[in-house]
């Protein structure tokens, strides 16, 4: 089978490149798949972050792709990027969706190609995390040229059926991360980022945007005692003036250590290895592309039961849920799970359980099945 990915790929950096690049060298294992890049991404003044591309001491995976084409800001380029995937002749076009400012370009193309064949749409989310009025209605334009739809949590699923209720949907929960080495020696990853050892060591990590609650964090661990660490690794979204005044408030601001910088993909297991606890207390997501990392470090997660992460993390016993992103709420679970010396045990034993399932196999291998069933229904 042809199949041709459009999406956002090595030099662009961040979880939805991560996420494709995974996909497309599983997939290129059985078959010819091609990448079409954009060649811009978001203009400028609409990324608050420092760079949306990788730097050249990254050491991301390089994903051969035609990275020429779209210019999501320049409708001039729609039809090229067009005419590129149709002349290539594809059996297949999977096109990653995360937010409404790419509903115009990739809506555009979705549109014609189905005409031509099949074309599903990977629906990171349906509602963004900060939603808008305008929203709605392009997300619906994109919809529109998909002949099926993947969802990633149940959450999300719902968000499609309330959006466009007629979509033809299956939910694929988010794969297993497994390009970011092997777990080090604790000791090892400690001392690498300076933390004192022997303590209880907490892991925000992630772009820090405001749903993402490290706020609520950093109030919930100021309430906790002098035996915990707070590590906060991942990228400001914006100012990070909030998230300082609070620091320089907590009684315990001599025991969090910052890493306010993007982390490369060599550095991330440096970060997990050194941690027993991760996890956004988030205020609205749908599901945690987070958890695909701590899965493969084995690293239970606290999280807040909003959008489908009690469905991902709780109901499959891999970490804990808050009832409320609430600081209180979130210290009360974090102590809960320090204080049974058996949830650590069962948490990982979870994890472990949850792998093969999750695996970028098995999720390749459910998108096709999935897709050879829409012939009978187009």
């Amino acid at each position: 089978m042809r199949i041709a990915l459009l999406s956002c790929f090595y030099p662009f950096r961040g979880g939805i490149s991560q996420f494709n690049a995974s996909l497309y060298l599983e997939l290129g294992k059985s078959h010819t798949v091609k990448a079409f890049n954009f060649t811009r991404q978001y203009p400028e003044f609409l990324f608050p972050g420092k760079t949306q591309y990788v730097t050249k001491d990254d050491d991301a995976v390089p994903i051969e792709s035609d990275d020429s084409l779209l210019d999501t800001a320049n409708p001039f380029t729609y039809g090229r990027t067009y005419r590129a995937i149709r002349d290539w002749e594809p059996d297949l076009v999977i096109i990653s969706y995360w937010m409404s400012y790419f509903a115009p370009s990739l809506g555009y193309i979705a549109r014609r190609l189905r005409k031509r064949c099949k074309v599903i749409s990977i629906l990171h989310n349906v509602v963004p995390h900060e939603p808008r009025f305008f929203d709605a209605p392009l997300t619906r334009y994109f919809l529109s040229g998909c002949t099926g739809n993947v969802t990633l949590c149940d959450e999300v699923a719902e968000d499609l059926k309330r959006l466009s209720p007629k979509a033809l949907n299956i939910t694929l929960f988010h794969p297993i991360y497994g390009h970011f080495g092997e777990k080090m020696p604790r000791e090892e990853a400690e001392k690498a980022l300076g933390l004192k050892p022997g303590m209880r060591n907490l892991l925000f990590f992630g772009l820090i945007r405001d749903y993402k609650g490290l706020d609520i964090l950093l109030d919930a661990f100021g309430k906790l005692d002098s035996g915990y660490q707070l590590i906060v690794a991942g990228e400001p979204y914006g100012s990070f003036v909030k998230y300082r005044n609070i620091i320089d408030r907590s009684p315990a601001k001599d025991r969090i250590r910052l890493f306010t910088r993007y982390i490369k993909d060599s550095e991330v297991k440096v970060f997990f290895s050194a941690s027993d606890l991760a996890g956004p207390p988030s205020r609205s997501p749908t599901q945690s592309g987070i958890s695909a990392i701590a899965y493969h470090f084995e690293v239970p997660m606290v999280v807040t039961d909003v959008g489908g992460l009690r469905q991902s993390i709780g109901d499959c016993g891999t970490g804990l849920v808050a009832p409320k992103a609430d600081a209180d709420c979130v210290v009360r679970e974090i102590r809960t799970y320090f204080s049974d010396a058996n949830l650590k045990t069962l948490c990982v034993n979870s994890i472990k359980a949850e792998k093969d399932r999750l695996s970028w196999r098995t999720f390749s291998k459910r998108l096709l099945e999935f897709s050879d069933n829409l012939y009978k229904k187009i």
